[in-house]
């Protein structure tokens, strides 16, 4: 009964930090490279002292990149005023992941459509996937 009662501690936890990062983001940090950054999930780990933070951004490759940078400069005032705000003995270390569920979420929904009949333009990766089909098609021996 233990483990369901750590689960649910850090369900509660999870959230709570979330919702204090989103905060910390909006109105505390003062870094433009974390502008427009959504923190998007928390996964702590059991024992409660690494803490994954998932975020996403809208943009390039670059806007991403800067975003990273953003979360490395900004990883030791958020783990502060985490613990400040929300009175933690023990401050979980920050890792900071780009969210990519919403990117993959498009993409399946994309696929479903041209399954049903919907076959909007091919993406990138539908036509290399294409490409790597026919290659394949054409180097089957007799």
């Amino acid at each position: 009964m233990k483990s369901r009662q750590t689960f649910s501690r850090n369900r509660r936890l999870e959230g709570e930090m979330r919702a204090v990062l989103a905060e910390l983001l909006r109105l505390s940090v003062k870094d433009p490279r974390l502008e427009g950054v959504t923190v998007s999930a928390i996964q702590l780990s059991a024992d409660r002292t690494q803490a994954s933070v998932f975020y996403s951004v809208i943009g390039d490759d670059e806007r991403e990149r800067q975003a990273a940078d953003g979360f490395a400069a900004a990883a030791a005032f958020l783990r502060r005023e985490l613990g400040h705000r929300m009175r933690l003995r023990t401050v979980p270390a920050l890792e900071f992941h780009r969210d990519t569920s919403y990117e993959y979420g498009d993409r399946i929904e994309r696929l479903l459509d041209r399954i049903q009949g919907g076959a909007p333009a091919a993406t990138n990766d539908d036509a290399d996937a294409n490409a790597d089909a026919d290659d394949d098609a054409g180097t089957e021996e007799p």
